[in-house]
């Protein structure tokens, strides 16, 4: 990574949680920490004291400067010899979150938020984060696995090549082993040996075995680039959302592509990652391909 790790803050304590694993991520990156500030004045809390059309006589400052301050000693506790900036905007937050996806390498937001960033079991910012922006979002949630793998959603389709290296570099960085998990089912879409819809419950070991091979021909290119990533493979004929909700119960990171091969075209945001960024029991790292960006 070259461009900054951006992470949205409101002063809450999740920006606050967001803000320390945003300074994890640009330290072990070696990049700059943005701090970005955003505020719209339908969803504006505002002091008494001043009118809303005078930020300055309402104490808008003091109140930015204060939440910034807070956030940037959290992010240097964490990370002492972090470089860090402040940015504040006035503007919707998920916009100016939007905006600076184009210039980012990774967005980091918290769960849930004091209004401004908040919502997110409602869907708001991580979901439509992870449906609009332009780089991997990162939605801190759950309570992560400190010695926990990262584990990767594969979904076996083009696009989700990118979460497989996003995963592969993180599981490095952070020195953690790598669980690849493929779950499938009789209702999702099978390897494109499968010519039949049949195939798919007439035999389930032939779905199986194929499945495994896809998995290994998916990450052989990134074992190879990543030797030092110990890598668990595992498939499994089962319900898809609620085997990678629970294998989030012992990992530290989930990883997964923002749309899989199952997928109608015309969404932004697959039913999988939708589902993690509601219900995971970590972090949810959410990647688009290039195509999808």
């Amino acid at each position: 990574m070259t461009n900054p790790v951006v992470v949205g803050v409101d002063g809450s304590p999740s920006s606050l949680v967001a803000v320390e694993v945003a300074a994890r991520e640009a330290g072990l990156h070696g990049t700059e920490l943005r701090l970005v500030h955003a505020f719209g004045w339908p969803s504006l809390h505002l002091p008494p004291g001043g009118p809303p059309w005078s930020p300055a006589a309402a104490g808008m400052r003091e109140m930015v400067d204060g939440t910034l301050e807070q956030a940037e000693q959290r992010a240097r506790a964490t990370v002492p010899e972090l470089a860090v900036a402040r940015e504040v905007a006035v503007g919707e937050p998920l916009m100016v979150l939007e905006i600076e996806s184009h210039t980012a390498s990774l967005v980091v937001v918290g769960s849930r938020g004091l209004g401004g960033f908040g919502g997110l079991l409602l869907g708001s910012t991580g979901v439509h984060l992870a449906a609009h922006g332009r780089c991997p979002v990162l939605v801190v949630r759950g309570r992560p696995d400190p010695d926990g793998p990262v584990l990767l959603a594969f979904d076996g389709s083009p696009a989700g090549g990118a979460a497989v290296a996003f995963a592969f570099a993180e599981a490095s960085l952070r020195g953690a082993d790598l669980v690849a998990l493929r779950a499938w089912n009789t209702w999702s879409e099978g390897p494109d040996e499968l010519t039949h819809p049949l195939d798919l419950v007439v035999d389930v070991d032939r779905v199986q075995a194929l499945e495994e091979r896809a998995l290994e021909e998916g990450l052989r290119p990134w074992q190879e680039r990543y030797p030092d990533v110990s890598v668990e493979r595992r498939v499994e004929f089962s319900r898809v959302r609620p085997a990678l909700i629970e294998a989030t119960g012992e990992a530290q990171l989930v990883v997964a592509g923002a749309r899989g091969r199952g997928g109608f075209t015309g969404l932004l945001l697959g039913s999988v990652s939708q589902a993690l960024l509601h219900h995971a029991h970590c972090p949810v790292a959410v990647v688009r391909g290039p195509a999808e960006a």
